[in-house]
């Protein structure tokens, strides 16, 4: 029988924002471990991002040793603590899973955290390496892509620099998802270790405004990395998304996240949110935003224009928005958000829809139902449909091709039409996972490598 995390009661998580999911117990750990089947092919490390070694991890928890498994995932991973509890483990390690035959794969998820867990509590298990000789580089962006390819850049020998935009690092583990899902501390201990490694990390430092990428060759650094993310809000196009209480789901999280508006006036960052709040999407980001709306005391309607099948979603995010009491307006889509006489949402005029032929997503194509328009009555709307790179640096370097969505395009070594200038993560895919971002970012730190070997000599 596989283990399951425990899960705070619905009930009094959805007044708190203490982490929700609480962490397997030691024998609980060593249980779940005994089930690996430690496989001669492990087929679940070819469907990691970052190939973490997970049987021998596995092996080393069942033995009571989570230091050395801590140690082995981290020859891979440099942010264990993070990814078990946001990776997607469901559709890529676990699903490869030989055990997932049966629909029971081992928990790799909540075994990577364990062990990470268990390192945080004991911080001197932290390796913090020697001073560098090799070359300067510089990484630009401190999200997941960002803090992967710094970490295995100074475990190389490097002497690196990370420049981040906001006042503190993390990018999007820290604007972008919840406190009950990544407490924020969990990120400033990874972070910490990073730096432990011999990164420097500066923020308040926004690349393209505050330095050109010219300027950062000019100070001497060898190579750059461009992992600035996609953090610009899309929204639908249609009347009414300039009234009051319309937000994106960036502002709306980064308010939540990063500036702690749930703890106003404690924190002065208060967020303008009514008793009844219109949610738009069925990914990850909507569910998060649904998720903190009712812990804001709203009522939270999510309404997404596809049936619960079809949500981009996690599983266990759908399974805990519903425990928590969130409305799940499916085959809804908006046409119109209405406003009063103030200039603030009073409603949400929403058409059904019913399901055709899969699109190029490989998802049944919603169509409208005519006639069967309706209004939600709401005073809150929030966009969550998805997220853009942001145009900044691409606008102030015009030798940086991008494509028609914003991205950069790079070679197949991560090499972008400037020599010597990198990218990886969201910045060239669009948004994607955590753990695809880290995977390109050990891909690109690779890649850098070669090329300043290369042009060293």
């Amino acid at each position: 029988m596989r283990n399951k995390i425990p899960l705070q009661d619905p009930k009094k998580r959805i007044k708190n924002f203490f982490e929700v999911a609480l962490g397997l117990s030691k024998r609980e750990a060593e249980i779940e471990a005994t089930r690996c089947l430690q496989c001669k092919d492990p087929l679940c490390v070819k469907g990691c991002p970052v190939e973490i070694d997970i049987p021998a991890f596995i092996k080393l928890i069942k033995e009571g040793k989570p230091k050395e498994a801590l140690e082995k995932i981290k020859e891979k991973n440099n942010l264990p603590a993070v990814c078990g509890r946001v990776c997607p483990q469901e559709d890529q390690c676990e699903v490869a899973c030989v055990l997932n035959k049966k629909k029971v794969p081992i928990n790799i998820g909540a075994l990577e955290r364990y062990a990470s867990d268990c390192g945080l509590v004991h911080g001197s298990w932290f390796i913090v390496h020697s001073e560098k000789q090799r070359a300067k580089i510089t990484v630009v962006g401190s999200g997941p892509a960002g803090l992967t390819c710094a970490a295995d850049l100074a475990k190389l020998g490097y002497q690196v620099t990370l420049f981040e935009s906001l006042h503190v690092a993390g990018g999007v583990l820290v604007y972008g998802i919840p406190e009950f899902r990544l407490p924020k501390q969990i990120v400033h201990d990874e972070v910490s270790y990073i730096e432990g490694l011999g990164v420097k990390i500066e923020t308040d430092a926004l690349i393209g405004s505050t330095y050109s990428l010219e300027e950062l060759f000019k100070q001497g650094f060898k190579a750059v990395f461009i992992a600035t993310g996609a953090g610009l809000p899309q929204f639908l196009g249609i009347p009414g998304e300039n009234l009051g209480r319309v937000y994106s789901a960036n502002e709306f999280l980064t308010r939540a996240n990063l500036m702690k508006a749930y703890e106003f006036p404690a924190y002065a960052t208060p967020i303008n949110i009514g008793k009844r709040v219109a949610i738009i999407g069925g990914g990850n980001v909507a569910l998060d935003c649904s998720r903190v709306a009712k812990r804001l005391g709203s009522e939270v309607f999510l309404v997404y224009r596809r049936t619960e099948k079809e949500m981009p979603g996690r599983i266990e995010e759908i399974d805990n928005a519903r425990e928590e009491g969130i409305n799940f307006a499916i085959l809804t889509q908006p046409v119109r958000i209405i406003g009063d006489e103030q200039g603030f949402v009073k409603g949400l005029e929403c058409i059904k829809m019913r399901l055709g032929e899969p699109d190029e997503s490989g998802r049944k194509r919603p169509i409208p139902v005519e006639g069967s328009n309706f209004i939600l009555e709401v005073d809150t709307v929030i966009v969550a449909i998805g997220q853009s790179p942001n145009p900044l640096l691409a606008r102030l370097t015009p030798d940086l091709k991008t494509n028609p969505d914003g991205t950069i395009i790079v070679d197949k070594d991560f090499m972008t039409s400037i020599s010597g200038v990198f990218a990886g993560g969201d910045i060239i895919t669009g948004a994607d996972t955590v753990i695809s971002a880290m995977g390109a970012g050990k891909k690109a730190a690779a890649a850098i490598d070669k090329y300043v070997m290369v042009h060293s000599s």
